[in-house]
């Protein structure tokens, strides 16, 4: 690991881990996504920022230099459904379309416990449709999202397959939350290595968000719904994470027959939160990263 991802690890187990009360409120929680949003710079000038109204929610589109607007990423962000803004993504979203050359479209997505499941979904589908009524073609369009916002790629593109839209070009995520009813053993074993995330948060997260519904609901947990005919989809997870194996379980479900092809898993101990992994998951023009053309995947 390098030093400046064990410096990020140090500050978020630190700084936000060891802070976060295990009864938190979401008023707390909320305030401090807000507050690491505030670490984040504005976009550079030369990355075009477009805000705009998307299926009734605030979004904003970021072009990076040389990105081509007719290909579009549709980012979710993370948060546990109760959490994450639009400000605390925007350094990720203009490193991913500088990575990509594409057009990153960031939605503010209805979050719990005031708009339990299904609604994040509901307004994530409705992002992509508002792409697709805008001429944008099925290729050129894919999804991604991190940690929450994960699940909620997967459980978009589910929806979209049953409803019989047509599906995205491709779909990348990172540590994606696949498992709300939390049974995989990195919940365990990785307690106290994950420098990020509490495992005792992730039971009143659930709730909040679930409320009555069951938690093995596959658009909830998609690591329990048939995963047939989506779209290749790009993993990536930290070794340490608590979430590491709703990851490894994810790619063991996608290399059923049937299921998307062409998908990789990278384990490596990176920094858990998504826009602090920016520079080594994608958009670091020095090595790495997800370009237009990742593991055989691409968009036109």
């Amino acid at each position: 690991m390098s030093l400046e991802a064990s410096l990020v690890n140090f500050l978020l187990r630190h700084g936000v881990k060891h802070r976060t009360r295990p009864d938190a409120s979401i008023a707390e929680l909320r305030a401090t996504a807000d507050r690491i949003g505030r670490l984040f710079p504005e976009p550079p000038r030369h990355v075009r920022r477009e805000e705009a109204r998307v299926a009734g929610r605030d979004a904003l589109f970021l072009t990076a230099e040389g990105a081509d607007p007719r290909r579009t990423i549709l980012y979710l962000h993370g948060g546990g459904y109760v959490s994450g803004t639009i400000a605390m993504y925007r350094d990720l979203a203009r490193r991913l379309s500088q990575a990509s050359r594409a057009r990153v479209l960031l939605v503010d997505y209805r979050l719990a416990p005031e708009h339990p499941f299904p609604a994040a979904i509901e307004d994530a589908v409705a992002a992509y449709r508002f792409l697709l009524e805008r001429g944008h073609a099925p290729s050129s369009l894919a999804i991604a999202g991190d940690s929450a916002g994960g699940g909620l790629t997967l459980a978009t593109m589910l929806s979209l397959r049953d409803a019989g839209d047509p599906l995205p070009a491709a779909a990348f995520v990172m540590s994606p939350w696949t498992d709300l009813a939390y049974t995989g053993e990195s919940h365990r074993t990785n307690r106290e290595a994950d420098p990020f995330i509490r495992a005792d948060l992730i039971r009143p997260t659930v709730d909040r968000y679930l409320r009555d519904v069951h938690p093995r609901t596959p658009l909830a947990s998609p690591l329990f719904a048939e995963l047939h005919g989506l779209p290749p989809t790009l993993v990536h997870v930290g070794s340490t994470e608590v979430l590491l194996d709703d990851s490894r379980r994810l790619v063991s479900r996608f290399e059923e027959p049937g299921a998307p092809p062409r998908l990789r898993r990278a384990a490596a101990r990176l920094p858990p939160v998504r826009p602090l992994r920016a520079r080594g998951a994608c958009g670091d023009p020095r090595g790495g990263g997800v370009p237009r053309r990742a593991h055989g995947m691409s968009f036109r």
